[in-house]
């Protein structure tokens, strides 16, 4: 594909165009098996840039520690990779009636939590496929975008309780915040909120990211949007277009690259993350008006916003793995399942599969139901490893259908 590059005077629509509702959707019939082949071809064409103000310069991550010499030991055997998955049978609905939903929460204990963005709470779906309110958390100011937005999972240890993180919008500011979680399964509670990061910029209606979750290495990951400043997402003291990586008290994390929180730099606006069975850090990523990102997470990488959109080719950045228009794609919520990524897409109203996620070959696409559910926002592996999604056609772009937003239950099967 092109290459594309964005010029520091061009185009400056947000999200706004590219996570647009796409009018009515289709409702009748069986919700079917949409399977429909994305080779998504990553050939670099290389072009003139665009007269545009020059970059800044591009910030250096600081080298790790050497490492010790290498083991004269005998390589173990790797295991081997977990099953490639896909959809097996057509979405099942679990709950309906939820506002603007943001967020799916499984805990360890077989609860499910959803944030609802503009009402700024957090409800526990039950097994019949009710839900009640299991808090609110405070200080949440929603519009366009922001609210409350994602949730994050951490088990106590004795000496203080379990915890679920959120992610929100304020009045000046994007933050996260921690609240104490008490109950069984039909009872959750949330507790008082703490303030574990603040000072992320807020966007005025955009650009917020929201994503958060705890990694392998026990620390927590953030996606941060551009907040509306392009420039910022270069700016490894900015907070803004950013992955960032924090101990669960919200101190930057030892070994970052650059002394603060920051983990990886140069996104515009990405909304989902998740972790292959290898361990390696996959996130999807809002592009302009031309191009959706799927890219691996790296300690320090840049990945070249605004400077390019995409593909580019350019030494200095870290390509995308795939690329999708912004027309199939807007992409928001990320899960790893066996050896396959599973995709929300908003403006796009399908799901995307990628495959195999560990081996570090070539990718292969495919998107499912598109039209069928609407706009998708997030994915999640169920307790029964089957996939749930959770739609969001009531957050003021999608086409609401009677009982929306609804929490589906979709089965998996290994790839034939």
């Amino acid at each position: 594909m092109a290459r594309t590059r964005v010029p520091h005077g061009g185009c400056t629509a947000d999200d706004a165009g590219t996570d647009a509702g796409t009018g009515a959707r289709r409702r009748s019939g069986p919700v079917g098996r949409a399977a429909s082949a994305a080779g998504l071809l990553l050939s670099v064409s290389l072009g003139l840039l665009a007269a545009c103000t020059p970059a800044p310069p591009l910030p250096t991550p600081t080298p790790l520690p050497s490492s010790a010499p290498p083991s004269t030991a005998p390589p173990a055997t790797p295991a081997p990779p977990p099953p490639v998955l896909t959809p097996s049978g057509a979405p099942e609905p679990i709950a309906a009636e939820l506002d603007a939903p943001w967020s799916i929460l499984v805990l360890p204990n077989g609860g499910v939590l959803v944030s609802e963005r503009d009402r700024g709470t957090v409800v526990e779906v039950l097994p019949d496929g009710s839900h009640r309110v299991a808090g609110t958390v405070p200080g949440v100011v929603a519009g366009g975008e922001g609210g409350l937005l994602g949730l994050a999972f951490l088990p106590g240890d004795g000496d203080r309780p379990d915890r679920v993180y959120a992610y929100h919008t304020a009045d000046s500011e994007n933050r996260v915040v921690r609240m104490p979680l008490t109950g069984a399964p039909g009872s959750l509670a949330l507790g008082g909120s703490e303030a574990v990061l603040t000072g992320i910029p807020r966007g005025g209606a955009n650009h917020n990211g929201g994503r958060i979750a705890f990694g392998p290495d026990g620390l927590l990951y953030v996606t941060s949007g551009d907040a509306g400043n392009r420039d910022a997402a270069q700016d490894p003291g900015s907070l803004s277009g950013k992955i960032l990586r924090v101990t669960p008290d919200g101190a930057a994390a030892p070994g970052n690259p650059f002394g603060n929180a920051v983990w990886s730099l140069g996104h515009r606006n990405p909304q989902g993350i998740a972790w292959d069975a290898n361990g390696g850090l996959w996130a999807a990523e809002f592009g302009q008006n031309t191009w959706d990102e799927l890219n691996r997470i790296t300690r320090g990488a840049n990945y070249g916003w605004p400077v390019v959109e995409g593909v580019a080719g350019d030494p200095r950045f870290v390509d995308p793995v795939l690329q999708w228009s912004t027309a199939e794609a807007s992409p928001s919520g990320l899960a790893v399942i066996g050896d396959t990524l599973f995709l929300a897409a908003l403006r796009g109203e399908r799901l995307w599969t990628i495959a195999p996620a560990t081996t570090g070959g070539a990718l292969e696409s495919a998107s499912w139901f598109t039209g069928d559910l609407g706009r998708i926002r997030d994915a999640a592996a169920a307790p029964d490893g089957s996939l749930w999604l959770i739609t969001n056609n009531t957050d003021g772009r999608g086409s609401p259908g009677e009982g929306d937003d609804r929490l589906y239950r979709v089965p998996l099967a290994a790839a034939g």
